[in-house]
C-alpha cells in the first residue's frame, strides 16, 4: 500500500474526515462508509491537507502553472495547496470562482489570479463530474487551458454506465486525475486494521455493487 495514501487514510480518521457506518449519498446508495472533506476545518488540518496535496500533485507530474479551486469546498483546499508549495519553495498562483457574477468592483466571476497557461482543477471528490465540467468552461472561456484534476479520493464508483465519475472525466476531457486514497486503498487499509475489520462485510458489499471493474 501507497506510503503517503495510508498516511493520509489515518490522518481522515482521525479528523473523522473518514467513518463507517450507513450513509446515504446524493446518489441515493446506501454506503458503508463516509468522506467529507468540508470535516477538515481548522487551521492544522488544512495546513496538512494542503501538503498531501501538495506532494501528490508533484508525484503525478502533471504539468500546471496555476491552481484553479471550484466554489465552495474547492476555495480552502487550492487555498491551503497554494501555502504548501510556498513551503516547497514554489510560489504558484491560484484563483476560485464566485457563484454569481458580479457587475461591480473589479466584476466578473474569477477571484485571485487570472486564468492563464496550464490550469490544474482541485476539488474534494469528483461525483457526477458537474463541478469540473463547469471548471473546464470556466478555464476555457478565460483563455487559458486545464491541465489535469486533483481530488481527494476516488471513490471508484459506476456512474450513470459502467465507467466511474472519474473515468468519465479522462474520456471526456482527455484530463489526468490524482488523488491522495481510493475506495481499494481505504478497504486494504481497513482488512489490515482490527479496530475497523467488522465493516469489511459491507465494504465488500458495496464496492461489488456499485464499484468499477478493475
Amino acid at each position: 500500500m501507497d506510503h503517503s495514501s495510508q498516511e493520509f487514510i489515518e490522518f481522515a480518521l482521525k479528523k473523522q474526515v473518514l467513518q463507517f457506518g450507513q450513509f446515504k449519498t446524493k446518489a441515493g446508495r446506501l454506503s458503508p462508509y463516509f468522506f467529507n472533506t468540508g470535516l477538515f476545518n481548522d487551521g492544522e488540518s488544512l495546513m496538512k491537507l494542503g501538503m498531501f496535496y501538495a506532494k501528490s500533485i508533484e508525484a503525478s507530474k502533471i504539468p500546471f502553472d496555476m491552481l484553479y479551486g471550484p466554489a465552495y469546498k474547492g476555495i480552502p483546499l487550492v487555498t491551503s495547496i497554494v501555502i504548501a508549495f510556498a513551503s516547497l519553495g514554489r510560489n504558484v498562483p491560484f484563483a476560485f470562482n464566485r457563484k454569481e457574477k458580479k457587475d461591480h468592483g473589479e466584476g466578473g466571476i474569477i477571484i485571485g489570479a487570472p486564468l492563464k497557461g496550464r490550469v490544474l482543477i482541485v476539488d474534494d471528490v469528483i461525483s457526477a463530474g458537474t463541478s469540473v465540467n463547469e471548471s473546464v468552461n470556466i478555464i476555457l472561456e478565460e483563455g487559458a487551458k486545464p491541465s489535469g484534476v486533483a481530488i481527494s479520493i476516488d471513490r471508484e464508483e459506476k456512474g450513470a454506465g459502467s465507467l466511474s465519475a472519474v473515468e468519465e472525466i479522462k474520456e471526456i476531457h482527455h484530463l489526468p486525475v490524482c488523488h491522495l486514497t481510493s475506495l481499494q486503498e481505504i478497504m486494504r487499509y481497513i482488512e489490515r486494521h482490527e479496530e475497523f475489520a467488522s465493516h469489511m462485510g459491507a465494504m465488500r458489499v458495496y464496492q461489488k455493487e456499485y464499484g468499477i471493474t478493475a
